[in-house]
């Protein structure tokens, strides 16, 4: 590690296969908190190439817990996190919106590192019991359309990393990592980043593994679509920017969106949307992002449809139950 440590500090990139073998001492306990600080920080200061980040996502995934569940076409919807704009949970609100629109949804998350409330914290806060078991999880997803991944059940080796980040505080290139990790693998993704640079490490990627994605990063950092300014959208080859106007929503502003200082409010926040009791703006994010996500699962349908599909599966009160379902 030292030699690794020494060669970034002169600012040199990782050959791919030495990305690889650094991930594995950190991952194993191999290193001091010391030495795993300093390789964080390291990319504090800038963010990994896409060699580098590939390292990293096959050592994640060769340590990682097996799961097989039988879905051939599923979607997980995921931000990078980090962006320290403390928006309500998105991401997990958009997740059971899509599932409840007929698409399957498996969504891999953890808790917060550097905001208030992960999406694992949420959806504990409000009685959801993650398992590790596949037999559970193949339940969930035949009977509701989603089951959701804690990530530490299934990448052990993230423990001895945790407390390391915790006391970092802030974004780390395993806010990067986590969207690319889910142990299911879904054949699909909407990825949510807060960088343009972030963007475009992920289509490159993606572009090599062949997967059907979409990404998402509001142009003033926001890790989804936020309503609060245009929005940049890449899918395959294609790259466009999107004012909120465009696809039939008004701009929010960020307290509209904010999810509260605890827990529990994060996740009466939560509820309130699904029961249908949220404002119009917090219900606008959700649709937004559902309605991207479940055209990346079909894209043949014409968005304005999908937004629709979204629209009436939050309405109709159809995603409430879905979150029943899977929580009791």
């Amino acid at each position: 590690m030292k030699e690794i440590l020494t060669a970034l500090c002169n600012y040199t990139v990782l050959r791919e296969e030495d990305a690889y073998d650094a991930l594995k001492l950190i991952a194993t306990g191999s290193c001091t908190d010391s030495q795993v600080a300093a390789f964080l920080s390291a990319y504090i200061m800038r963010k990994p190439s896409v060699e580098e980040l590939s390292g990293f996502k096959t050592a994640m995934m060769e340590l990682c817990k097996p799961l097989k569940l039988s879905t051939a076409d599923a979607i997980d919807i995921v931000g990078t996190g980090g962006d320290g704009k403390n928006s309500f949970n998105i991401s997990t609100l958009s997740a059971i919106v899509v599932a409840s629109s007929g698409c399957t949804v498996i969504k891999h998350g953890s808790c917060g590192a550097s905001s208030v409330s992960g999406s694992s914290n949420v959806l504990e806060h409000l009685g959801y019991c993650f398992t590790s078991d596949a037999s559970v999880l193949q339940r969930q997803l035949d009977e509701a359309n989603i089951c959701f991944l804690h990530a530490p059940l299934f990448h052990p080796a993230m423990k001895n990393i945790a407390l390391v980040r915790k006391k970092i505080g802030i974004q780390t290139f395993f806010n990067l990592l986590g969207p690319l990790i889910n142990p299911a693998q879904p054949s699909m993704r909407l990825l949510g980043v807060n960088s343009l640079e972030t963007a475009r490490t992920y289509n490159y990627l993606l572009q090599r593994s062949g997967q059907q994605y979409t990404i998402v990063h509001s142009l003033d950092g926001y890790d989804e679509i936020s309503l609060t300014s245009p929005f940049q959208v890449i899918s395959g080859n294609s790259e466009r920017i999107i004012e909120p106007k465009d696809i039939g929503f008004s701009l929010v502003q960020p307290k509209d969106i904010d999810a509260g200082t605890t827990v529990s409010e994060a996740a009466a926040v939560f509820i309130k949307i699904l029961k249908g009791e949220g404002t119009k703006e917090q219900a606008n994010v959700v649709i937004a992002n559902s309605g991207f996500a479940i055209q990346c699962t079909h894209p043949e349908k014409p968005l304005q449809e999908c937004i629709s599909l979204a629209r009436e599966a939050l309405v109709s009160l159809k995603a409430f139950k879905t979150f029943e379902q899977i929580v009791n």
